[in-house]
């Protein structure tokens, strides 16, 4: 499989798949394809694998989409602004991303929930207690809601996040809360209460545009309904 990456802000992977090549994605995902690529819904992994991604808030199907007869093309568009990375999985190398952080992979790559093991950091850490892992043998296709920064944590190296701006870390990294320290800077600082660290050892991926805040942001504009009855 070879793939391209092209336009900005809302960016497309085009992936060229030899005969007998497939790929995997969310329902909806797919954007466009040649017409020899046969289509077919799967549970890819039976029911914990289904009812797995369901906690952590994806599809609970996939898409399989196969090159049939003769090398075939397809087009997975990104969401929302921001970008499209690739990542290359192999055994041992996992990595945790945010939901609905996965966009497409080759067939090769296993989805599954990831629980994060310090309650703390699934009640308010904002990147859920519920994370999505890939593993397996392949290449993966990760949404990245604005611009992408990547960081390489050396081992018990922390880096202290606002919500909702870790968008993938490797598996070798570990993932917990803070408060934010002193009642004025809660009270009256903007930040939340609190913060969430990433230990390494391991690389990460920040992301400078999160959609949940970009939400808030225009909820604040938006007409509220009348409380006259």
């Amino acid at each position: 499989m070879k793939y391209s990456i092209e336009g900005t802000p809302l960016p497309v992977v085009i992936c060229e798949l030899n005969i007998g090549e497939t790929m995997i994605s969310e329902g909806g995902s797919m954007s466009w394809m040649s017409d020899n690529m046969k289509m077919e819904t799967t549970s890819k992994g039976g029911v914990s694998k289904v009812f797995g991604r369901m906690l952590s808030g994806e599809s609970l199907f996939l898409n399989r989409y196969t090159a049939v007869d003769k090398p075939g093309m397809i087009a997975f568009a990104s969401s929302f602004a921001g970008s499209i990375k690739a990542f290359d999985i192999r055994p041992g190398s996992s990595i945790i991303v945010q939901k609905a952080g996965f966009l497409a992979a080759t067939d090769q790559v296993e989805l599954s929930v990831h629980f994060n093991k310090k309650i703390g950091a699934g009640l308010f850490g904002g990147e859920g207690f519920i994370m999505q892992k890939l593993s397996g043998d392949g290449t993966a296709f990760v949404e990245i809601d604005g611009h992408a920064i990547e960081k390489n944590l050396g081992p018990s190296e922390k880096l202290v996040i606002d919500t909702g701006y870790l968008a993938m870390m490797e598996e070798t990294c570990t993932l917990d809360i803070v408060s934010v320290p002193g009642i004025k800077n809660v009270l009256f600082g903007g930040e939340g209460l609190f913060n969430t660290v990433v230990t390494g050892p391991g690389k990460i991926l920040l992301q400078t545009h999160p959609l949940n805040n970009v939400a808030m942001s225009l909820y604040k504009y938006m007409p509220k309904p009348s409380s006259n009855k």
